[in-house]
């Protein structure tokens, strides 16, 4: 039996949870009004997913069909905007106060119980293997041409892999690892809600994403973050879909969520999902990289 939205968030709300909520902090911590939460409850109760307010091994079974089941990581191409630093090291690899910027999106997946994690690899691609040592359970795919088309080759290389997946871009320095969840409840993409912005963004009415577009401005403007989860049926849909338009005319040179988002956007509801600003950095340059870490600063 499949759960309604408002079933599922109030049981991955209850998850973690030692002792329970009441409704009032369930009402605090969700969308939903206090009788929503009541009558969600009573339902949860009668169904034999909550016990006294705490959920049940019935309720975490019924859990089991929105579980994460893999992460990739796409880490294939060069960070021309980067260098000098990677003349000599894979971007991901490039270390922020010490630590790999990829360690962070692996520590995330690792602490929400996803230990199927993959990294699309490219350039420097034997420099990844150093991961192996503090993470053994890691598995690579090759993308041979990530010099010659855009992400979305890499994307191709684990396109049977995108049900109940997370993708990655991995030059994200992660902050905030609560973002990365072992449940969701549909597609999703990661974004900042902004009232202008001249980068890639998103226009969103009621929580879905309508369109894709570089730059906007309004209240329906989001800037997108490379964090995105997809379902089982879509990720089934996308294993056909992203191979279509790769290799439809031009296709090697689209970025890959174009795929769901634009070329292909009839087949997908995909929603936004919110972040803020402080919880996820994209370092882009070794500009902004060296006013984030000092010591590149000579």
């Amino acid at each position: 039996m499949s759960l309604t939205r408002k079933q599922f968030d109030i049981l991955e709300k209850l998850i973690d949870e030692e002792k329970p909520l009441s409704q009032r902090q369930l009402e605090e911590s969700t969308p939903y009004s206090l009788g929503t939460v009541n009558r969600t409850i009573r339902e949860l109760t009668e169904m034999g997913y909550l016990r006294s307010g705490q959920i049940t091994k019935a309720g975490l079974d019924s859990l089991e069909p929105y579980r994460v089941k893999r992460a990739i990581i796409v880490a294939a191409g060069f960070g021309s905007r980067m260098v000098p630093l990677t003349f000599n090291t894979p971007k991901p690899l490039v270390r922020v106060h010490g630590v790999r910027i990829i360690d962070g999106l692996i520590d995330s997946c690792l602490e929400a119980g996803i230990t199927e994690i993959y990294i699309v690899r490219g350039y420097l691609a034997e420099q990844f293997d150093q991961l192996l040592y503090k993470y053994p359970m890691l598995k690579f795919l090759e993308n041979p041409i990530y010099n010659e088309a855009n992400n979305i080759s890499s994307v191709m290389v684990a396109r049977y892999l995108l049900s109940n997946s997370y993708v990655f871009e991995a030059d994200l320095l992660i902050t905030n690892h609560d973002l990365i969840k072992r449940y969701h409840y549909c597609s999703n993409f990661l974004g900042i809600k902004v009232s202008r912005t001249d980068d890639w963004c998103v226009r969103v009415k009621d929580g879905v994403i309508l369109e894709e577009k570089v730059g906007g401005e309004g209240e329906d403007i989001w800037q997108l973050v490379g964090i995105s989860y997809w379902s089982e049926a879509d990720g089934h849909r996308l294993a056909q879909d992203i191979q279509d338009v790769y290799q439809s005319p031009g296709g090697k040179e689209r970025y890959w969520e174009q795929v769901p988002l634009v070329y292909k956007q009839e087949h997908y509801s995909v929603e936004i999902r919110n972040c803020l600003q402080e919880d996820i950095i994209e370092i882009d340059t070794f500009n902004e990289l060296k006013a984030i870490d000092r010591t590149y600063d000579v």
